[in-house]
């Protein structure tokens, strides 16, 4: 299975400027580039964006009483 040559990703550029439009493709981009940060940043610190609440549970193997 080949990865994507120039042929393919000029498609897909194309699919892409038809479905959204020259005038939203500078805001897909600034978000797209916005996201890969956050995943780069998240990714390098261990963590994934905000969410606190899965830091902070406790082991999941602590069961505490049964019965």
């Amino acid at each position: 299975m080949a990865g994507l040559g120039a042929p393919e990703l000029i498609i897909v550029l194309v699919i892409v400027l038809v479905i959204f439009g020259g005038s939203k493709l500078p805001k897909l981009a600034k978000s797209m580039g916005e996201a890969q940060r956050e995943f780069k940043k998240g990714s390098e610190d261990g963590t994934v964006g905000d969410d606190t609440a899965t830091a902070t549970k406790s082991d999941p193997t602590d069961k505490g009483p049964i019965a």
